[in-house]
């Protein structure tokens, strides 16, 4: 496989390994407008134990759009407001 190829996969499989690694933090899980499949969005809404949060992922596609599914998750870093 030429040099030019090798680079190009690295790169397109780098890029889509940090898009799908970024998390957002939000107040309200209404406030989740457009999910996207495999996006993870971390909710700070109170609901899970202390030093956890909630992590909404788009976990597949159905007739009406993608299912969502939220666990409780370990929270890393600070608590964003």
């Amino acid at each position: 496989m030429p040099l030019r190829h090798v680079v190009c996969l690295s790169l397109m499989i780098s890029t889509t390994l940090a898009t799908t690694a970024y998390a957002a933090t939000i107040g309200r899980e209404q406030d989740i407008v457009d999910l996207k499949l495999g996006q993870r969005v971390m909710v700070d809404d109170g609901t899970c134990p202390a030093g956890q949060v909630k992590e909404v992922r788009g976990s597949k596609m159905s007739d009406k759009g993608i299912v969502r599914i939220s666990s409780c998750v370990a929270r890393y870093g600070p608590k964003s407001n």
